[in-house]
């Protein structure tokens, strides 16, 4: 929704107010309609801070190419927003309910990253309410210049961003893709290749098999050709990839061409068989109508219950996104196959837009990493029921990666700091959050 000046600033005026008259010792969470987490642990009891008034574009400035939007604003309605005008965010997450504020809280990534790198480079300002109560507004060298750089990877422990202003660029009505099937042998160069200044508009990847892979390169284009394809109905785009070398779709469809079977984990809910997909009502395809039934699951243990009926293994949840340097993705991959055997897997090139680095997530600049995401199931290893996940964290580690923490962290405190920055972030917790008003960001994620 779009609304103004003033109606965002009684919006802000009560969640402060509202913030602040709650007990001393409450932990507070912003209440939400959809998660994009995966961390289904029983959550201590917090303060419910309803934030619904502050989820709409407050405005679009198509000259200075920006927006001020407000931070429980979901992608998908700053999308429909800034579309008419023909601009989009830098970067768009890929599922369309994941919010402004938390991309830049949490991450995000997409196909436009190696170029533009994660959703919080792009962001110009924030006004951010901090756990003591205070509202400020964080500039890359204003008063609040260690909470600005802080901010990113802080999950909410340094404070929720109300508005951000962010950087918009210009669109053309029409992506054209082409599916570039490479060897495993070429595939980090083809990447390092294609993601050179003169590259397309957006790069991603799919890896099928072991040995079978595919770039998808797109570009903007004002000319759709013969004809335009369309993935919302009984068609599914990840198939797509290897049924055809060329594809174009509108704009609008290829920012969301992944959340209408979720990558392709709707599968698993049998959304693709044809039958359920004709009966499936068009407007449930989507990726926050799967995640709840995902949630409602881990909460009753249906699968649970059904492997031991079966008698089959109970399975480890592996959901996981992981940044590898691209010069070690050949050695990730390896050990993945080997060890873990998820399939389909998806790659999406990124590395910073400039020189500047950013505390919590500490990446390289100049550095071209490779984003790895796999989210499946596999069998339990008899009484070690993290043993994948383990195994992933210990890989990236040893690769001089990063592990995204939207999903379940078994690092010890000490390995996790050690990634993480623990310094850094408990200089800015000492400043921002003295009391502890909210918890830290290693209780936050591993509890």
């Amino acid at each position: 929704m779009t609304l103004t000046p003033s109606r965002h600033d009684a919006a802000v005026a009560d969640l402060v107010g509202r913030y602040r008259a709650l007990p001393p010792d409450t932990r507070v969470r912003l209440a939400k309609k959809t998660s994009n987490l995966f961390r289904f642990g029983d959550a201590q009891p917090t303060g419910l801070l309803d934030a619904s008034a502050l989820a709409g574009v407050i405005s679009v400035d198509d000259v200075a190419r920006t927006a001020d939007v407000q931070g429980m604003t979901t992608y998908e309605d700053l999308v429909e927003a800034t579309l008419p005008h023909r601009l989009m965010p830098l970067v768009v997450p890929q599922l369309k309910t994941i919010t402004l504020g938390g991309a830049v809280t949490g991450l995000g990534i997409e196909s436009t990253s190696f170029r533009h790198g994660l959703p919080h480079e792009s962001v110009l300002e924030m006004d951010i309410l901090t756990p003591e109560g205070e509202l400020v507004t964080a500039t890359p060298d204003g008063e609040h210049a260690d909470l600005f750089a802080g901010f990113p990877n802080s999950y909410g422990t340094l404070g929720y961003a109300l508005r951000l202003r962010i950087e918009l660029q210009p669109v053309s009505p029409y992506v054209r893709l082409e599916h570039r099937r490479v060897s495993t042998e070429d595939l980090a160069a083809t990447i390092t290749e294609v993601c050179g200044p003169d590259g397309p508009d957006f790069v991603d990847g799919t890896v099928f098999e072991p040995g079978e892979q595919y770039l998808t390169l797109g570009t903007f284009t004002e000319d759709p050709g013969p004809g335009v394809s369309d993935y919302t109905g009984q068609q599914i785009f990840y198939r797509s990839i290897r049924e055809r070398a060329s594809d174009v779709l509108t704009v609008h469809d290829y920012i969301w061409r992944w959340d209408t079977d979720w990558f392709w984990c709707s599968r698993a809910l049998g959304v693709q068989h044809p039958v359920v997909r004709r009966f499936w009502p068009r407007r449930y395809r989507r990726s926050d109508v799967y995640r709840r039934i995902v949630a409602l699951d881990r909460r009753y243990g249906v699968s649970r219950l059904a492997h031991r009926v079966t008698r089959t293994p109970q399975e480890e949840p592996v959901i996981q996104d992981v940044e590898i340097p691209g010069d070690r993705l050949a050695e990730f991959l390896d050990a993945f196959h080997r060890d873990i055997g998820i399939r389909p897997v998806w790659l999406c090139p990124l590395r910073l837009r400039g020189e500047r680095t950013w505390p919590l997530y500490p990446m390289q600049p100049d550095e071209l990493y490779v984003n790895v995401g796999f989210w499946s199931g596999v069998p339990q290893v008899p009484g070690r029921p993290d043993a994948h996940n383990r195994r992933i964290e210990e890989l990236v580690a040893d690769l001089g990666g990063h592990k995204s923490l939207y999903s379940t962290v078994h690092y010890d405190e000490g390995e996790f700091w050690k990634h993480y920055n623990g310094p850094a972030y408990r200089a800015l917790k000492q400043r921002y959050d003295p009391h502890g008003r909210q918890p830290d960001l290693y209780s936050k994620v591993t509890r």
